[in-house]
């Protein structure tokens, strides 16, 4: 209730939230400054970091961690101080606009909600930002060498996080028209991920499976899962399971409940982004004669 009362706060001030949104490696770090000049958006949340301009206000930089999945859980703002250090930053802060980078349209509106901001306005996809030949060349930089931008200043990433600052990038943009026409520069730190030096780390199809099978069995033991499918698209989890369910068992308001238990878990304990669940029923069973 309180997370709904300061979330009609923002929206009595009329905050709006933008969004980002595009897959692992494809520059969205590269070109959020753009983004945010181009709406006249003052904030940005980026990968667990609040930055405002060239400062960093809060926030804990997902780069810094040792595992994938772990970068994951800070760039959704799973642990509680995290996610309160970076609600209070921006109860200090007087702002119309913030610009959200996610993967997912459905991660943008996790970190949304986490943040106790309003949905998001604006969806802007880095197709529309970017051409396919830029994304291509952020992606084969990011295949190759393992580097990421965060669009701070390399001097205020190697503040807080010297180990894993690798270079600056400098851009000059040229803004206004004719005569009135300035070249301003904007500078964003490059930097080496502890995951990605270390490698990364992946969720099996049969360990997901495992935990999907944790799950019923948790929930309802009359349940059988029949078979999984699941696939990956940036970043993002589509999974389709197949149940087997005893005749007679009352189905409408269990599976719906059911749906919201296994995607709140998974995402709970694994860090992964649920874009899709889908539940089928593939068996009647007969039910056990004594």
């Amino acid at each position: 209730m309180r997370s709904l009362f300061r979330n009609l706060g923002w929206i009595f001030k009329g905050v709006k939230v933008y969004a980002l949104i595009g897959k692992s490696g494809t520059g969205k770090s590269f070109r959020a400054r753009l983004v945010a000049d181009k709406y006249g958006i003052p904030l940005i949340v980026d990968d667990g970091l609040l930055i405002k301009g060239e400062k960093i206000l809060a926030g804990e930089s997902a780069k810094k961690e040792a595992t994938y999945l772990g970068a994951v859980k800070v760039a959704l703002f799973q642990k509680e101080s995290h996610r309160r250090a970076v609600i209070q930053a921006l109860r200090k802060e007087e702002f119309n606009k913030i610009l959200i980078l996610a993967t997912s349209k459905k991660m943008a509106d996790k970190i949304a909600r986490t943040l106790d901001l309003p949905p998001v306005h604006k969806y802007i996809t880095i197709e529309e930002v970017a051409t396919p030949e830029e994304i291509e060349i952020a992606r084969h930089y990011r295949r190759t060498q393992g580097k990421h931008v965060i669009p701070v200043p390399s001097l205020e990433v190697k503040r807080t996080y010297p180990q894993i600052l690798a270079d600056s990038l400098r851009l000059f943009i040229k803004r206004g028209f004719g005569f009135f026409k300035k070249e301003q520069v904007v500078e964003k730190a490059v930097v080496r991920p502890t995951f990605a030096q270390k490698g990364t780390v992946t969720i099996s199809e049969s360990a997901l499976t495992e935990l999907i099978l944790h799950c019923l069995s948790e929930y309802d033991p009359d349940l059988r899962l029949l078979r999984a499918q699941i696939t990956t698209e940036g970043g993002a989890y589509h999974i389709t399971i197949f149940l087997s369910v005893p005749f007679g068992k009352e189905l409408a308001s269990p599976l719906h409940e059911l749906h919201r238990y296994i995607i709140t878990n998974l995402e709970r304990y694994t860090g992964i982004i649920v874009e899709e669940l889908h539940m089928v029923v593939d068996k009647i069973t007969k039910p056990v004669e004594g």
